[in-house]
């Protein structure tokens, strides 16, 4: 799925600049485009190559009527590389930390952008950018609270089931089972005494990772927007109404993910920073080490783990 949005993306875009008469001119520069892009696509050796022929290519095509255009294009293609394949491949990594990591963050995007249009339909009047005239303030603030709610709702939901939030180590399709950490335990938090005693419940479940849930909504009503108010600068610059047309009465595909790359980007990072640490289980760690350690490496360590359970246990 990632990949097909990625092509989508990156033709719409690579069609936004492209000028026939000067193509024309300019034989494979569509195929040295997409050689370009594959670098950062794929991430393998074989691709580095590839995107360094490319490079050579697109030197030894130089025409001299045409520099401006086949720098321009070049330059288009790198920007490309940035927006599109660089910004998507968080999104293969926020899967394989676990789907929940992927689905929550993509999910609480479009029940932003659902609930900013609700609002302001209905409530909105006051203008809140020029680049997006029919967004508004009453709609930003009712989307963002909106969105804050269902991140706390919906991590509790998602939270309960194991092959979401177990951490995956390859492409198959199967339903996982693991440890899932503290994070996607339920904690018992008690309400305070002056709750009604008419009130059924004495308290709430929660889940740890509802609390990160919150600063991934706050994140995707108040910031991931600018990626939507970027893409309209964008249309504004070069005079069109979408990137494409690929979804009938919504635009192109890069009109509807122009948030989520931002917001994989976030995911990723506020994952690697702050829940990675607090979620390493037995299973990730043997992983780990039945893959980085040869043979003798892990006869050390079992050496070594041996000893020190060893003067653990008789208080050495």
């Amino acid at each position: 799925m990632v990949v097909v949005i990625q092509i989508y993306m990156a033709k719409e875009l690579f069609n936004l600049l492209r000028r026939a008469p000067e193509d024309r001119l300019l034989p494979g520069s569509r195929l040295l485009n997409w050689i370009l892009s594959a670098f950062i696509k794929y991430q393998m050796v074989i691709c580095y190559f590839l995107y360094i022929a490319g490079f050579m290519w697109f030197i030894l095509s130089l025409k001299k009527r045409s520099y401006k255009y086949q720098f321009s294009q070049y330059a288009w293609t790198h920007m490309i590389l940035i927006v599109v394949f660089a910004q998507s491949s968080f999104l293969v990594a926020n899967i394989f930390q676990g789907i929940f990591w992927f689905l929550l963050p993509a999910s609480l995007i479009a029940i932003n952008d659902v609930a900013a249009y609700f609002f302001g339909f209905f409530f909105g009047k006051t203008p809140l950018i020029k680049l997006s005239p029919k967004k508004t303030w009453e709609g930003f603030i009712g989307g963002s609270v909106a969105t804050v709610i269902s991140a706390f709702v919906f991590a509790n939901i998602l939270g309960r089931f194991q092959w979401l939030t177990c951490p995956r180590k390859d492409l198959s399709t199967g339903w996982l089972q693991c440890d899932p950490g503290p994070l996607f335990k339920p904690e018992f938090h008690s309400f305070p005494g002056w709750i009604p005693e008419w009130v059924p419940s004495k308290g709430i479940s929660v889940l740890p990772v509802q609390w990160h849930a919150l600063c991934l909504g706050l994140f995707a009503s108040i910031i991931a927007p600018f990626g939507g108010f970027f893409a309209s600068g964008f249309k504004r610059a070069f005079k069109i109404k979408d990137f494409g047309d690929s979804i009938p009465g919504h635009g192109g595909v890069t009109d509807r993910n122009d948030c989520q790359m931002v917001m994989a980007v976030f995911a990723y990072i506020y994952h690697q920073s702050f829940v990675v640490p607090q979620s390493y289980s037995v299973e990730i760690i043997m992983d780990e080490i039945m893959r980085s350690l040869n043979l003798d490496q892990q006869q050390a360590l079992h050496v070594k783990l041996g000893q020190i359970l060893h003067q653990r246990q008789f208080g050495l």
